[in-house]
């Protein structure tokens, strides 16, 4: 798959730069299609998606929540919005932040709004940031839109922290556990098969089991390591095909502890993102349209056409949510009373923290619940292995005994 840039006219009537990955242009030109837009041009042929994401000038999040502190404090002090871009475009120490936005200043220069000069840098800035700068140029509140959005990313960067941190200890006895598991059966184990054999009579039988286990380990080692690597690297090729991205994010759903971290995570991305959109004075179309991007999961990304078909037709907020079928009814039900009582930005707020603290609870509790069974079965397998391997001593010292 490989990325294109098309210039496209946006239902508001503003004309844009977007970036699609797709096999074909053709292909991206329809996807834009379907999703509202009116294609114009295809203003650049990307690198392949292999490429973007393997590239090592990406710009990092430190980096670029720095840079937009920095551009709200000097527009908050007065500074017209050229000479901001100017000024930090000559102190960006990011060689790849400081190229985009000498691009975005010439843009500027050129006559185009902030928001239509970061569109032309798609490939740095995220459109869901090009979104809340047109609505704070929209609303006269450029400042505080940019800090609304660095408050944003900071508690997204913190959820998923959050996240990264209760997986991390689990994964390291995970990792513990098969690096015990390796070497038991491909060094120690081979090495008491030696000392089996000079003693004659028939061994245990969970010995043979774990003598038979090291052997196979041993004979297939040569063939074993690059069958196991090509298998890791096609599954990493596959996942990254469209279809296997869609066939894996479905598995991860159906998976009984993972399942509904993933979606409370989706909810209260997708909650927060809207909230930030829709004070900036974005439509809620266009709000939950930019929104649903945020949306890693392919299945449950899919899902917002059909919210974004049935709001174009008037259908209330959250009975489009509720068609969708993966929320929460009580994500719904909170929705619902915020449009009917006319605070939805509030209440998509009060939804994005409880969400958040669901799922601060829902790790700790898996964190809590794995780690004493790795525990167990890594004392499990050990106990196992050192008895098969001392069995066999002790049944000949007290046969020599009672000789």
């Amino acid at each position: 798959m490989a990325e294109y840039v098309f210039r496209v006219g946006t239902p508001s009537g503003e004309i844009v730069l977007r970036k699609v990955e797709a096999v074909s242009p053709e292909e991206a030109r329809q996807r834009l299609e379907r999703e509202g837009y009116r294609v114009f041009t295809l203003a650049q042929r990307g690198r392949s998606a292999w490429a973007w994401r393997f590239s090592l000038g990406r710009v990092k999040l430190e980096d670029f929540l720095h840079f937009n502190q920095q551009l709200a404090a000097l527009i908050r002090a007065g500074l017209p919005v050229l000479q901001a871009i100017s000024m930090l475009a000559r102190r960006q120490s990011h060689p790849v932040l400081r190229s985009a936005l000498r691009d975005v200043e010439e843009r500027i220069r050129e006559g185009a709004l902030l928001s239509q000069a970061f569109a032309s840098r798609g490939d740095i800035f995220p459109r869901l940031y090009i979104a809340a700068v047109l609505a704070g140029e929209r609303s006269g509140n450029l400042d505080e839109m940019l800090l609304r959005y660095v408050a944003y990313t900071k508690q997204m960067v913190a959820l998923k922290r959050r996240v990264r941190a209760a997986t991390t200890y689990p994964i390291f006895l995970l990792c513990s556990l098969i690096g015990l598991i390796a070497v038991m059966t491909g060094f120690v184990i081979p090495r008491f098969r030696i000392v089996y054999e000079d003693f004659g009579g028939e061994l245990p039988v969970i010995t043979q089991i774990v003598l038979a286990v090291g052997q196979g380990v041993r004979e297939n080692l040569v063939w074993g390591i690059p069958a196991l690597l090509a298998l890791i690297i096609g599954l990493m090729l596959w996942r990254r095909t469209e279809g296997g991205r869609a066939a894996l994010d479905a598995l991860i759903l159906k998976l009984p502890i993972v399942g509904p971290i993933v979606r409370d995570l989706a909810v209260a991305q997708l909650a927060r993102s809207l909230a930030t959109l829709l004070r900036g004075g974005i439509t809620l179309v266009e709000s939950f349209r930019v929104a649903s991007e945020t949306l890693t999961n392919r299945v449950l990304g899919r899902t917002s056409g059909i919210v974004l078909r049935r709001l174009q037709e008037g259908q209330a907020f959250a009975d489009s949510l509720e068609e969708a079928g993966w929320l929460p009814p009580l994500a719904i039900d909170i929705v619902r009373v915020g449009e009917r009582a006319g605070s939805l930005k509030e209440m998509l707020d009060e939804l994005a923290n409880f969400y958040d603290a669901e799922l601060e609870v829902k790790l700790n509790q898996v964190t809590t619940l794995i780690q004493p069974i790795m525990l167990v079965l890594m004392a499990g397998l050990v106990t196992f292995v050192l008895l098969s391997m001392y069995l066999p001593l002790f049944t000949f010292i007290s046969t020599l005994g009672a000789r």
